[in-house]
């Protein structure tokens, strides 16, 4: 996987989902019109400001509230590459990865950036680097499986490779039978 590098956008403690997507924007599916209003009771200005591959820092709790895949999904159709919070409420957490958005906790790197500063985050090492200072933090890795969900873009990408390679393989072995047998 590669190594992830952005701007920072830092919001405080317990930002809900209605923070990241607010219920009145529910009434669609779409990632683009999510997008177009992520964090945006948050910070009106967010979605102008930020750039594809910037990077949300943010306290404890990101993601609490209502259990909707539609936050992690306007994250991520934004632009963001990359979630650090102290912590995540669990359904986020799990939302997240359903749909392929990286996320790390680290309560020091919470506390530490900034907005504006600029960091590289290394997902298969759980590291993230502060280019300007050189401070260093880890965060627990991503064990592989949870890695390939999230290069493939999330589970169902992930689902939809492997039955397609386990029928492939089906069919290679029912083409090995037919072939032996006609021998």
């Amino acid at each position: 996987m590669r190594v992830l590098k952005g701007r920072v956008w830092s919001f405080g403690d317990d930002i809900d989902t209605d923070a990241i997507i607010p219920a009145r924007y529910l009434n669609t599916s779409d990632p683009k019109e999510l997008a177009a209003h992520c964090m945006e009771d948050a910070d009106c200005t967010f979605v102008e400001k930020a750039a594809p591959g910037d990077i949300i820092v943010a306290g404890k709790n990101f993601g609490c509230g209502s259990s909707r895949e539609h936050a992690p999904i306007a994250i991520k159709e934004a632009g963001i590459s990359c979630v650090i919070a102290e912590s995540f409420a669990r359904i986020f957490y799990r939302n997240a990865i359903n749909i392929g958005l990286p996320i790390l906790e680290s309560p020091e790197a919470a506390a530490f950036l900034k907005e504006g500063q600029q960091v590289e985050v290394d997902l298969e090492k759980g590291e993230i680097h502060e280019i300007i200072s050189g401070r260093r933090f880890t965060a627990v890795a991503f064990p592989p499986f949870m890695r390939e969900i999230m290069s493939k873009g999330g589970l169902i990408n992930y689902v939809k490779e492997k039955v397609a390679n386990q029928k492939s393989g089906v069919r290679s072995q029912e083409s090995e039978v037919r072939s032996q047998e006609s021998e």
